[in-house]
């Protein structure tokens, strides 16, 4: 028999008792109006409705697809739509547990139905990133020839983990983590439907936000998480999922922290100052109560930025191209994976030798120049490629330091104004030490004392 992804036994036993089922299953939508985000992949015309068969069909059928995404963004439930919704043949397979020999069979079974009775095959096929090459290719004579319509998905990235030919012969969708508000909508549809809670109880505000901070984006963890709640909240008599109730069945503390308020910008300008006074354990608490309050992480990967500049600067000088790669990698793999990236850019910025020279000889400079001490640029630098500039001086007396043996020139380069100015003031903390002594080399050898 070929694996269905709902079988008729358990849709029958769901229909008799819907209540058996988790509340995550029994609250899957029914039609793609129904859909929780994903908007975006959900316009007239897209591939999502000609799957169902909103539309198109004919020489131009529906295309196969991959779904990429998180954790608990849809996946499953939009190929749980189709299944519902579209008159073809629906099989499912899990990478986890079919092989080729499984493929085959799928698609021997649907060229058999293409043939025999002009019924069309849709595929979906889980986890596919954990399909070995040889059992991707497999895929593609059914893709290329259209015998089967593919639903692939994964939560890797289909670039590094799918098969360039079978990328080629899909359309990828990417997948959205899930917002506040859509998870937030999901939890008060699941609390009055007729197929969720019934309005048996109820959710304080407090107790949402919670449940959003645990869900961190994830539909299935937030339906599991209330379920879990409102069970044991039912069992002790109430009518109210309170905090406590929460805490005690998900063992996981509120963290008192307000993303629009104090708590945001004082825990914040906690971990930098943890970080610019080397306590790296400080700043891993901080990171950390960042992190389980459902802060979004690419705010914390811009403050590390910043931080790596305005406190470490060239003391060292692989800080900022840590934090850069941290804020880079956080915005591709998100939560719950970005924890540990933060962590490694926070652990970094902490034990870094500090100088704060970068920011002071910025500020002296910016201030310099907002008090007006500008003037001139000397005619010797100016810009002498254009016709005419060479009767006006410009560029006349330029020395060309790769000339010189050294490769410094000794030349004025600053507005008169500002010729005796140094607003670079290195310390010698770590690799500063070396930029110290070539500040030191460089101004001598431009013709330069200091006052």
């Amino acid at each position: 028999m070929e694996p269905d992804l709902f079988t008729a036994a358990a849709e029958e036993r769901q229909e008799k008792d819907p209540a058996g089922s988790p509340l995550a299953v029994r609250m899957r939508p029914r039609t793609l109006d129904e859909v929780v985000g994903q908007q975006h992949l959900l316009k007239p015309g897209s591939p999502l409705r000609r799957l169902v068969g909103e539309s198109g069909g004919g020489p131009a059928g529906p295309s196969s697809v991959i779904l990429w995404g998180p954790p608990g963004t849809g996946k499953t439930t939009l190929a749980y739509v189709v299944s519902k919704a579209t008159n073809k043949r629906f099989v499912e397979l899990s990478a986890i547990t079919a092989g080729v020999k499984e493929v085959r069979a799928v698609i021997d079974g649907a060229r058999r139905a293409t043939g025999g009775y002009g019924k069309e095959t849709v595929l979906f096929l889980d986890e596919i990133h954990r399909f070995s090459k040889a059992q991707q290719d497999s895929l593609l004579p059914a893709v290329e020839n259209r015998w089967v319509t593919l639903i692939a998905a994964t939560t890797e990235n289909p670039y590094f983990s799918v098969i360039s030919p079978l990328l080629s012969r899909s359309l990828l969708l990417t997948l959205e983590p899930l917002t506040d508000d859509d998870v937030r909508g999901l939890l008060k549809r699941a609390l009055s439907d007729e197929r969720g809670l019934k309005d048996a109880v109820a959710l304080p505000e407090d107790t949402e936000e919670h449940l959003l901070r645990i869900a961190g984006g994830d539909a299935r963890r937030a339906l599991t998480a209330l379920e879990a709640a409102a069970g044991a909240a039912l069992d002790q008599g109430e009518t109210e999922v309170s905090l406590q109730t929460l805490e005690q069945t998900v063992d996981r503390a509120a963290v008192k922290y307000d993303r629009d308020g104090d708590q945001h910008y004082d825990v914040a300008s906690a971990l930098i100052k943890s970080i610019r006074g080397s306590d790296v354990d400080a700043a891993l608490h901080y990171l950390a109560r960042m992190i389980e309050a459902g802060e979004d992480p690419r705010f914390i990967a811009r403050r590390l930025m910043i931080s790596a500049s305005e406190d470490i600067g060239l003391a060292d000088p692989n800080a900022l191209p840590i934090a850069v790669a941290a804020a880079q990698a956080v915005a591709m793999i998100g939560f719950p994976e970005a924890a540990l990236t933060l962590s490694h850019a926070t652990i970094a910025l902490a034990l870094a030798p500090k100088s704060n020279a970068a920011t002071t000889a910025i500020g002296a400079a910016l201030d310099d120049v907002r008090k007006g001490l500008a003037g001139p640029v000397p005619p010797h630098l100016r810009d002498g490629h254009y016709k005419g500039a060479e009767k006006l001086g410009h560029a006349q007396g330029y020395v060309y330091p790769h000339d010189l043996a050294e490769g410094i020139a000794e030349q004025q380069y600053a507005p008169d104004a500002l010729k005796d100015r140094e607003y670079y003031s290195p310390t010698r903390h770590g690799g500063e030490a070396r930029y110290a002594d070539a500040v030191e080399w460089t101004r001598k050898h431009l013709g330069r004392r200091r006052p």
